[in-house]
């Protein structure tokens, strides 16, 4: 199995992040696949208004005071770097609203977001306490990557865990060739699946803000919420999300 196209499948089983990396260089390899024969409960969610026949833009949202300071330097899939978590392969399909929804080819997709304590790479702070951690040197939990044919990118990362005051979230930013902004906006998790994740060893619990009381996802959370999400806490998740320029 080639690399591209085991992102492209959307496959679950990540495993741990140790895991993540037998699966990786089997498939780069060429191996059969990595088969993990432990019994495992699936969890899935799916965003029913995003089965809908609507092309609605995605909700424009800021891009926090986290962003990427040079993303042109972090063209890569695998943004995990040293971080820890349950593992999450994120495949993002960006479409054009003017063309009738058609995929959306050769755009640049930048994501960023917090680790399992709520830090962010690129800057100093943030996180679930109020400690001052220094991150200013390391470049973790950010990538970029261009769409496809087909109107898709795929990170492989970790669950991100929660800071207070905010649900927890990813942040997406499109642009063209030339690197100027088409949308910025934020992907939201379902309550269910965030509890699962955050009570396991090194999170933190269920998060302080709710989705329906966060100052972003308030007023556009069905156009913020993941369309799916499906996978465990064992072998990880996989995130699908479009998004709509």
């Amino acid at each position: 199995m080639e690399r591209k196209q085991f992102l492209k499948q959307g496959i679950v089983g990540l495993g741990s992040i140790v895991g993540l990396s037998k699966v990786m260089l089997a498939c780069a390899s060429g191996q059969d696949d990595v088969v993990d024969e432990t019994e495992v409960t699936d969890s899935s969610y799916t965003n029913e208004s995003s089965t809908s026949d609507s092309c609605e833009l995605s909700p424009s949202e800021t891009e926090g005071p986290y962003p990427i300071k040079t993303p042109a330097d972090l063209v890569r899939e695998n943004i995990v770097s040293d971080r820890s978590g349950v593992a999450l392969l994120i495949t993002l399909t960006v479409v054009d609203q003017s063309a009738d929804c058609a995929p959306l080819a050769d755009v640049l997709v930048d994501i960023w977001h917090c680790d399992k304590d709520g830090y962010y790479s690129e800057y100093k702070g943030s996180g679930y306490v109020s400690t001052q951690v220094d991150n200013t040197s390391k470049h973790f939990l950010r990538g970029r990557q261009t769409t496809d044919s087909n109107g898709q990118v795929s990170f492989i990362s970790i669950y991100p865990g929660w800071y207070q005051s905010r649900a927890p979230h990813i942040h997406v930013e499109v642009l063209n060739s030339s690197e100027q902004t088409i949308r910025v906006t934020q992907i939201a998790f379902p309550k269910d699946i965030c509890d699962t994740v955050y009570a396991t060893s090194g999170y933190h619990g269920s998060a302080d803000t709710l989705n329906a009381s966060d100052n972003v996802f308030s007023d556009s959370l069905d156009g913020n919420l993941a369309d799916s999400i499906s996978g465990n806490t064992t072998d990880g998740y996989t995130l699908l999300k479009t998004i709509v320029v």
